[in-house]
């Protein structure tokens, strides 16, 4: 579902332009960043009457980010399976994955890593429910929340939340932007 999810994302398509290599690699990705998210990972999904997941919000709470060493290389092996078809895409990713972590603010917070919703039911409702589920749990603790996108058009839904535009980032030239956000602690 995620990979459906981000199929047209400008980052994913950057990386893997060949719409059916996008197709077959995304869900090891995916895979990987669900998998490994070490103790402080969350994951909270919504599913439909058959029960299959229509929407995902993957967090790292308090503590969790960045992710311990241990775990960055436990998702190594799907990451690489992901893009070992193209080397470039691995270099462009570590740019990315590098300024991403410099703009990360360091003040306690909840890390939105993924929020998505399958595409037949995208603009459902599905991603309010599944930020505002984390939100009861991240005012309750007092914190900010911290997350990147790179689709400008994510900046005002996001804002609708509380969150901020904080940084414009584009670590590879001629690449998509990605944008940081924070919600300050409640």
């Amino acid at each position: 579902m995620s990979g459906r999810a981000f199929f047209d994302d400008p980052f994913f398509t950057y990386l893997l332009p060949d719409h059916d290599m996008r197709r077959t690699r995304l869900p090891h990705y995916f895979r990987a960043v669900y998998t490994h998210m070490g103790e402080h990972g969350r994951i909270v999904t919504v599913r439909n009457d058959a029960d299959e997941p229509i929407g995902v919000g993957a967090w790292l709470t308090t503590g969790g980010y960045p992710l311990p060493i241990k775990v960055q290389l436990s998702q190594m092996p799907s990451s690489m399976r992901a893009f070992y078809r193209r080397p470039r895409a691995i270099l462009a990713g570590n740019k990315y994955m590098t300024a991403l972590f410099r703009a990360h603010r360091k003040d306690p917070q909840w890390y939105l890593m993924v929020l998505c919703a399958d595409p037949p039911v995208q603009r459902s409702g599905v991603g309010t429910m599944l930020l505002e589920e984390a939100f009861t749990r991240v005012d309750a603790e007092g914190v900010g929340s911290h997350l990147e996108t790179p689709r400008y058009d994510n900046v005002a839904y996001y804002q609708r939340f509380g969150y901020e535009l904080i940084e414009t980032l584009t670590p590879v030239e001629g690449a998509p932007p990605y944008y940081t956000m924070w919600r300050a602690p409640r």
